[in-house]
């Protein structure tokens, strides 16, 4: 076990470091860098452009520089410094940018989780150990219409319903006297007030997903013959069912914590951007666009390094659930 552990924990750094050269290199792809998208800009309103302004921009963050020193000079600040750059759009650290955004993302996403497996779970249980039954059938209608939904059509019809019927806005976190606020208690419960919806939308593609991966898992499982065997030796049908079958066709679940982290910091980027979820996905989708590199590069380093240790924690779950999982190199 410490040896899987060391050995995982020594690729990262490489892994790592193969993924920001490809990352930066991605992002320097589209023709021209985040000054000419500007100019472009400021000159289809008519805006003169200060030639002078844009040459002192260009050298302040290095990109009249050739693109392997952009690179190194952004992974020397990183690694020694801590220093992720600075956002060429807002002027300001990209630690700062992100951080505001991280807390409510982070919130967001683990209750999205926690809902989701709750209710998932469960009926994927159910709906196995009743196959065939009316609520078997009633839940996977329910399923198959959650997978067929996206996000982001979910949430266009909450916030229409939400307007013209009940005369309120679906969207955003906060009522407007919140927005911008200092935190306190009732902005916290104005939060809370608002949470239910984007956890809604984002945990109904979730959960329709892995009510039918729970289901298929399990009735894989009850059809073996270690499981007919507990039963005639008289083992108890919910002490046999939670101890065993569950324990194995959870495996799949357990497996993809490793994409939970990265997904948590992320959240669902096209529903965020729909509801106007002050979240890091659309902050992501903007800094791509407008070829913020050190904001768009540093979050998907973030959002690589969280994967890494997500699949490390993954393997560790599995060995730990079922003992039939080993990773070590056998003798012959």
């Amino acid at each position: 076990m410490l040896a899987l552990i060391l050995r995982r924990v020594l690729w990262i750094v490489p892994t790592l470091l193969a993924i920001s050269i490809i990352t930066f290199a991605i992002i320097q792809l589209p023709p021209g860098d985040y000054l000419t998208s500007y100019i472009a800009a400021l000159q289809e309103t008519g805006e003169t452009v200060d030639e002078a302004q844009v040459a002192a921009l260009r050298k302040q963050y290095s990109l009249d520089q050739p693109a392997y020193v952009q690179y190194f000079r952004w992974m020397e600040g990183m690694i020694l410094r801590g220093d992720l750059g600075m956002s060429f759009e807002e002027s300001r650290p990209v630690a700062t940018l992100i951080g505001e955004r991280l807390l409510l993302t982070v919130v967001i996403s683990i209750v999205t989780l926690l809902f989701t497996w709750a209710i998932a779970i469960p009926i994927g249980i159910y709906s196995a150990v009743r196959q065939y039954s009316v609520a078997d059938y009633a839940f996977t209608f329910l399923g198959f219409i959650g997978l067929a939904t996206p996000g982001f059509l979910l949430a266009l019809i909450f916030m229409y319903v939400g307007y013209s019927v009940f005369g309120v806005s679906a969207g955003g976190l906060f009522s407007p006297e919140f927005q911008g606020a200092a935190w306190s208690l009732a902005r916290v419960w104005d939060l809370l007030k608002h949470l239910w919806i984007p956890v809604l939308i984002v945990g109904m593609e979730g959960t329709a997903g892995l009510i039918r991966i729970m289901r298929g898992n399990l009735l894989d499982e009850l059809r073996k013959q270690y499981v007919l065997t507990a039963r005639a030796k008289g083992v108890g049908r919910l002490k046999l069912l939670l101890k065993y079958p569950v324990r194995v066709a959870i495996n799949p679940i357990v497996s993809t914590i490793g994409w939970l982290l990265p997904a948590i910091v992320s959240g669902a980027t096209i529903t965020a951007v729909v509801l106007g979820l002050p979240t890091t996905g659309p902050r992501l989708l903007q800094a791509l666009m407008n070829q913020d590199m050190f904001l768009a590069g540093s979050m998907v380093m973030m959002l690589s390094f969280l994967t890494v240790v997500g699949t490390l924690i993954s393997d560790l779950l599995l060995l730990w659930l079922d003992p039939r999982i080993r990773y070590e190199k056998r003798s012959e």
